[in-house]
């Protein structure tokens, strides 16, 4: 083999860090054994890695971006088996770093935290909060193993697991004249102001529900904070779309808020556990994978 997984490792440190006395102070190893490593894994394989500039630190050459993200998928092949070898039983150990959609986290995040987590007491769960773009970086960059998004605009070298499928809705004030339908048409809101989630992909799941009716909304506010929504709507400032429905009815001001079906046919939205494709989940993900199947709505 032209390569160590220690000379891998502290690859990734410089390349996290972007200094070389970042990297040997997060390795507790010299400098100078930092960069004799990523010397010998340059010579190994064979193409320049990083770029050094005195009193600048380091920056990753094309051909460094395109093999950190394969070393942090070899490293993490290499933890699961050590796992493995170390759990008694079959026990899940290691690392799993999960990212998980903003307006995501709060249905997915709690009972991953403490149920899943106290089924797999040896298994260390880190998260990552985010919004979908910035995600997905991190998912193909190799700092996460997997992600809990919306099956929107989803890079090609995504693949993903359906764990869910949600329908759009309306939320409403409780006093709204239309709070007391079993169901909402879109046609009879479309004069009225419309509160807007503008947080990728949330923002195009609600273009497409309401260009799906034939409806150009008067948007009155957008904000990308979820409560806030449920807050301008509350005090009936405007009506919401939205995909995710939490278990209260309050808004954080303690205003009631309604949600009501859509009347007219609007497409399923799909929360998918996403990894890069051609990765074979590890155990750890695929644990995860079987479990957020059983979180109910």
């Amino acid at each position: 083999m032209r390569f160590s997984l220690r000379q891998l490792e502290y690859f990734v440190a410089v390349a996290e860090a972007g200094t070389l006395s970042g990297a040997a102070a997060r390795c507790h190893v010299s400098q100078a054994g930092i960069a004799l490593a990523v010397s010998e894994l340059e010579r190994g394989l064979g193409v320049q890695l990083l770029l050094r500039r005195k009193a600048k630190g380091v920056t990753l050459t094309a051909a460094g971006q395109r093999a950190l993200a394969d070393a942090r998928a070899v490293l993490s092949r290499a933890d699961e088996l050590r796992s493995n070898a170390e759990a008694s039983g079959g026990e899940l150990s290691g690392s799993l770093p999960v990212g998980c959609y903003t307006t995501l986290s709060p249905f997915f995040l709690p009972p991953l935290l403490d149920t899943f987590a106290a089924a797999h007491p040896l298994l260390r769960l880190e998260f990552v909060e985010d919004a979908q773009p910035a995600l997905q970086r991190r998912l193909l960059d190799g700092t996460l193993e997997v992600a809990l998004l919306y099956d929107r605009d989803l890079h090609a070298d995504l693949a993903r697991r359906v764990i869910k499928t949600a329908r759009p809705y309306v939320l409403l004030a409780e006093d709204h004249p239309m709070a007391a339908h079993p169901r909402v048409s879109l046609y009879d809101l479309a004069e009225e102001p419309l509160i807007r989630l503008d947080l990728p992909p949330s923002m195009q799941s609600f273009e497409q529900v309401l260009g799906s009716a034939g409806i150009d909304a008067t948007v009155r506010h957008s904000t990308s904070n979820f409560e806030l929504v449920r807050c301008l709507v509350g005090r009936g400032l405007g009506y919401a779309v939205l995909v995710q429905r939490p278990p209260s009815g309050l808004s954080y001001e303690g205003r009631r808020v309604v949600s009501r079906p859509i009347a007219e046919e609007v497409p399923d939205v799909s929360i998918v556990l996403a990894y890069p494709r051609g990765a074979r989940l590890t155990r750890r993900a695929e644990a995860l994978a079987d479990f957020c199947l059983t979180i109910p709505d």
